[in-house]
Order: C-alpha cells, then sequence, then structure tokens
C-alpha cells in the first residue's frame, strides 16, 4: 500500500523523522472537543509531549462529518509532523458520504491504535423506562416519542443505532450532529432521547445521575462499570460486537522509518500507568502490542464488515 514510502531515501527518511521530532506535532481531530475521539487523542498528545520531548498539539477542524480535517491531513506533507487522531468511522466515509475529497484508506498511512472502548446506550434522565426491556417495549409503543442523537455517519454509535433500529423494527428518528459533545447534551437535555454514546464519554455523566444507562456493548460488562449490563444479557447480542477504536493515521507516503518510531512511540505510551489510568477512568483500554502492519491487516478486515451493516441498514452515500 505504501509503495511511494519505499523510494524514500533511508538519511533523508532519518532527516525528516529528525525534524519532525525537533518541531512537534501537530494532531488534527475533525470533529469538536470532548468526544471520545478528542479526549484519547489528548490524553495521548499529552503523554508524548513528555516522552518526545516536543508538543504534541491538538487541533479540532470539524465539519462535513469528520472530512474537513481529515482532507487537511492527506493533504499535508508526509514528514510526520502533521497527523490525524479519528476512529473506526474514518473507514467507512464513502459508505456514507457521496463526495469524500480522499480515499480512507489509500490516502492515509496507518500508524498505531491508541484505544477501545464500549459503546453504552444511554436515555435522557426524564425517561420512565428502567432497564432495556421497558425501554424497547415503550419505543415500540410510542415510537414517535424517541429519538436517537448520533454524532456522524459511519461510527460505531452509527452502526449500533442501525443494529438497534433492525432488531426492535421500529425506525426511530436518527438525528445526526457534528460532535459526541453536542449530541450527548442534548440527551442530557432531553431535547433528544436515545444515544448509542462512546464509554469514554457518557461514563462521567452516567455517574453523575446525567444520563441513564441501559446497556454496553463489547464481549461482556466492562471492568469500570460492572453494574451496567452487556448488550448480550439484555436480550441484543447483535450489538455486542460494535465497540469504536481510536486510532493515528500519517497522510500517504510517511517513511516506513517514521511509522516505526512514531508506532513505538504510541506503544510506549499506551503501556504507561498514567495513560492505562486515564483511559480506564473513562471506560477504554489501550491497545497494546500492535505493530502498525498489524493495524493495517485489522483495517483490512474492518472497513468491508463495517460497509456491510451499513448495507443491511439500507443506509445509502449522501
Amino acid at each position: 500500500m505504501h509503495r511511494r514510502a519505499l523510494l524514500v531515501m533511508p538519511s533523508l527518511a532519518l532527516a525528516g523523522a529528525a525534524r519532525a521530532q525537533s518541531a512537534g506535532v501537530r494532531l488534527v481531530v475533525p470533529f469538536p472537543p470532548g468526544g471520545g475521539i478528542d479526549v484519547s487523542g489528548r490524553i495521548f498528545a499529552e503523554a508524548l509531549t513528555q516522552s518526545q520531548g516536543a508538543p504534541w498539539v491538538v487541533e479540532n477542524r470539524s465539519g462535513a462529518n469528520g472530512a474537513v480535517g481529515s482532507a487537511a491531513v492527506a493533504r499535508a506533507e508526509a514528514d510526520g509532523r502533521t497527523l490525524l487522531c479519528n476512529s473506526d468511522s474514518h473507514l467507512l466515509a464513502r459508505g456514507v458520504m457521496a463526495r469524500v475529497p480522499y480515499d480512507p484508506i489509500a490516502d492515509f498511512t496507518p500508524i498505531a491504535r491508541l484505544a477501545i472502548s464500549p459503546l453504552v446506550l444511554v436515555g435522557a434522565p426524564g425517561l420512565a423506562a428502567v432497564d432495556l426491556p421497558a425501554l424497547i417495549a415503550d419505543i415500540r409503543a410510542r415510537p414517535q416519542a424517541h429519538a436517537f442523537a448520533n454524532t456522524s455517519l459511519g461510527t460505531s454509535g452509527h452502526l449500533a443505532t442501525e443494529l438497534f433500529r433492525l432488531e426492535v423494527g421500529v425506525p426511530v428518528l436518527i438525528v445526526s450532529y457534528r460532535g459526541t459533545g453536542p449530541a450527548i447534551a442534548d440527551v442530557v437535555g432531553g431535547q433528544t432521547s436515545l444515544m448509542m454514546a462512546p464509554l469514554l464519554s457518557a461514563l462521567p455523566l452516567v455517574r453523575a445521575g446525567r444520563l441513564k444507562a441501559y446497556c454496553v456493548t463489547g464481549p461482556g460488562r466492562t471492568a469500570v462499570a460492572p453494574e451496567i449490563p452487556n448488550a448480550a444479557e439484555m436480550g441484543m447480542p447483535a450489538l455486542a460486537p460494535v465497540a469504536p477504536w481510536f486510532a493515528f493515521w500519517g497522510p500517504r507516503g510517511l517513511a516506513p522509518a517514521e511509522v516505526t518510531r512514531l508506532n513505538a512511540a504510541v506503544q510506549a505510551a499506551a503501556a504507561t500507568p498514567e495513560v492505562a489510568r486515564k483511559l480506564g477512568d473513562l471506560g477504554g483500554q489501550p491497545v497494546l502490542g500492535e505493530t502498525a502492519a498489524q493495524f493495517e491487516a485489522f483495517i483490512a478486515e474492518a472497513a468491508p464488515r463495517g460497509l456491510s451493516i451499513l448495507s443491511r441498514a439500507g443506509v445509502q452515500p449522501e
């Protein structure tokens, strides 16, 4: 996939890596502050600033379902100084948008996954339903009284929402937002009633009593919030496998030596107790021991799986 990178002379690649390391990194988050992508990116940016001896500066460039910020990275020079922090939704851009100014796979260099976090189905604090079966019964009885907040098309939250609607058999309204922060704020305020939210973002509000939690995705209950039942044990096993992950990409053509260096830096940060604690406090866990090549192989499997869910739900690029 990265044949152009092989044309870079080793001495030039090492010189570029040294310049990038000394000058710092601009980390583009293509969504507003406060969401799971932003939170995880900032946790790693802080750790990498300390370990690399140069600033990792987070730049939020939201718009067009993440395409504005992602396009900026795709156009950037492949010198390791401009990176993208995004989620699994990055892979599915062309499955939900008719006009994407880049190829989500061919125009980027996979560097490292950062963290994985379950989703949690949350509801507005005023909802009467006390558990998932009661919520489903209410949705079937009063579908017009409910709406799902959705951060952006093609995210794990969107995939889980579509799967939920298929399982319940009711086309509950989906309201799109420009980021996780604004979407959760409207569920807290009761403007929308439901959301498949990243646990990284929603758990503090659940614990503060500002959101109701009905179930989490993933293989079982999460250690950070064992009181929240898993989707499978509540009768919705289809939701269990859907969980968001967050990662770093560079522009296409990033030199292999620089990819290796950046992956190693991320891996070292992920292994620190401080990063693990910060992610754990928010319901996430770091991805450990995954090379850039393994991340690339993971993408090759994850992208078609996500596109298949969109197809089943009848989602067409807009």
